[in-house]
């Protein structure tokens, strides 16, 4: 199986890149939906339906069954006891069958923007602490100008169990730091996080980061490929089922795993770099270049064969 992940950088350093494994972990989150075994006990757990059934921004609801290109907005929750907690990564996930690729939008948690059904601009991230996946839906929609058809929620205490779930990672690291050395080395899900969480050390910054989330994603997607036996489904499945939530029903799941999964062939990530940091009344928020957030909306748009 092919997989490629392109990265669209001019290597500088941003302060509104987020937790790298929070990304690893949407990723896992998304492939696991398409590829593995439909398991009711688990996707009942795991389903938390969304309050509206088709997006305002859609003329009519999408049909699986003919392929109809879908998105996803996946979100890393940071949860807090007594607490909504705040949406520390924000990803959205295109996937075109007849192209048979996934784009893949990581949004600065920053972001200043409109938090729709809030009445305020403020950042994107606070839209789940206001009003939950539907304000976080509606908010990626008005700012990206996009239908978002499903959502997947991800706790960030879950990377290290599913790391775990799969056997551990390898890794070839480039840079020697902490307990990490140079060259090949196997790692479990608390090595794991250490891994993609280092910043300051390294030379290329977030960057470097990304690099290194990179391997991590790789190695996940291969060891779960390979999981064929029904003791690694169980651990993996346990793995989602304490840690993420999905708007997918039982049946919409079979439908993405039968028609979608050739999508995972390419994976084109991008990134919003050319936006500005600015503060008000004290606060530090991530301002987007108008040409830019255009240009990744057309992108999307075109890639969800929406006029």
């Amino acid at each position: 199986m092919k997989k490629t992940i392109s990265r669209k950088s001019k290597g500088r350093k941003r302060r509104w890149v987020g937790r790298a494994f929070l990304i690893a972990l949407a990723t896992i989150a998304i492939y696991l939906v398409i590829l593995f075994p439909t398991v009711t006990s688990t996707l009942d757990q795991i389903h938390e339906p969304a309050a509206r059934e088709v997006s305002v921004k859609r003329y009519e609801k999408i049909v699986l069954e003919k392929k109809d290109p879908i998105s996803i907005l996946l979100l890393g929750v940071d949860e807090r006891e007594d607490d909504r907690g705040r949406s520390d990564t924000m990803i959205v996930l295109t996937l075109n069958p007849e192209e048979k690729s996934i784009k893949m939008v990581s949004i600065p948690r920053d972001t200043y923007t409109e938090i729709v059904g809030y009445g305020i601009m403020d950042k994107i991230n606070h839209a789940y602490a206001f009003g939950g996946m539907e304000m976080s839906m509606e908010s990626v929609e008005n700012l990206l100008d996009i239908p978002i058809d499903y959502t997947i929620q991800v706790n960030m205490e879950g990377f290290e169990d599913i790391v775990d779930a799969v056997g551990g990672v390898e890794v070839n690291n480039p840079l020697a730091f902490d307990d990490f050395e140079v060259g090949k080395q196997n790692l479990n899900g608390e090595q794991a996080l250490s891994y993609v969480r280092m910043r300051k050390q390294d030379p290329n910054g977030d960057f470097g980061r990304q690099d290194r989330q990179k391997q991590v994603i790789e190695s996940i997607l291969d060891k779960t490929a390979s999981a064929n036996t029904l003791f690694s489904y169980k651990k993996i499945l346990s793995a989602l089922g304490e840690n993420v939530k999905t708007s997918i029903s039982i049946s919409e799941m079979r439908e993405v795993q039968k028609n979608y999964r050739d999508t995972i062939e390419t994976i084109d990530q991008i990134y919003f770099e050319e936006g500005t940091g600015e503060t008000i009344n004290a606060i530090w928020y991530y301002k987007m270049n108008s040409e830019e957030l255009e240009k990744v909306q057309k992108t999307l748009k075109e890639h969800l064969e929406i006029k």
